[in-house]
């Protein structure tokens, strides 16, 4: 089954100080607007691949909050990512069907500025090293606007790749396929402490990171900080863009971020 990114989860502590700061980094930011639980706001940064970032914040406590532990210990930076399904109980029935217990559908919803209200379905996965689905109920385009807002000062039109550690990698493969419906390739990474394998999200590149033999090597060691307290996740992304830089953390709100000029 075909499924690609649909979007990346950047947890903020000031929506207003970030929308700011990723302005200043070349980013064409729109104002999200509120989720339908009333518990966050977000604001998004739209690629010209469909994909988007999606800006985080909460407006209150709420410890049944998926994120809600995330935000309890003060995280900044990534802590989840969504593939777009055409049908999220279909890609829900598959997963359960070859053993992933994905939960679901969940609605979900948000009010924008404008007060346009959005609907769309949710797929919870059973394990942390899982990206949710997020499947439109109300048309794609009302929450993920198209046009202007896709073209960005620095040149930046999607998401090239994704980085995710996780703990398992055999584990994790197996999940991933289950899920996709196609095997990963495990590749080396001699030396370093790491085993990593890749898988396509269309054309995004996804990237399983988990320690190797090497256990307490400094690339795992590496690993696990990048990981900030979360049992597994997305640590960094690549951007494509006309050349190729590193983002400052502080900008981009912990966030590891490059672009990359891919040809």
């Amino acid at each position: 089954m075909s499924l690609t990114l649909d979007h990346l989860v950047i947890l903020v502590q000031d929506l207003d100080a970030a929308i700011a700061d990723y302005g200043a980094l070349g980013f064409t930011v729109q104002r999200g607007g509120t989720h339908a639980d009333g518990v966050t706001h977000n604001a998004l940064v739209g690629f010209a691949d469909g994909s988007y970032l999606e800006l985080i914040a909460f407006l209150q406590p709420q410890a049944r909050h998926r994120w809600a532990a995330h935000a309890a210990r003060g995280h900044r930076g990534f802590i989840d990512f969504a593939l777009l399904p055409s049908s999220v109980a279909e890609v829900v029935a598959g997963a359960r069907a070859r053993g992933v217990a994905y939960a679901g559908p969940l609605d979900g919803g948000r009010v924008r500025p404008d007060g346009e209200r959005l609907a769309w379905q949710i797929g919870s996965p059973p394990s942390a090293d899982l990206p949710f689905l997020c499947g439109d109920i109300t048309p794609r385009a009302l929450r993920v606007a198209e046009g202007a807002v896709r073209v960005h000062a620095n040149g930046v039109t999607g998401v090239a790749a994704l980085t995710v550690a996780v703990a398992d990698l055999d584990a994790s493969l197996a999940r991933y396929a289950a899920l996709l419906g196609s095997p990963g390739a495990v590749l080396p990474l001699p030396g370093l402490g790491l085993r990593q394998a890749r898988l396509a999200l269309g054309t995004t590149d996804l990237v399983l990171l988990a320690p190797g033999p090497l256990a307490d090597a400094p690339a795992a060691r590496a690993l696990q900080a990048a990981l900030g307290g979360r049992e597994a996740g997305v640590i960094g992304i690549a951007l494509r863009g006309p050349s190729s830089a590193s983002l400052p953390s502080n900008l981009t709100h912990g966030a590891a971020i490059d672009i990359v000029s891919v040809a």
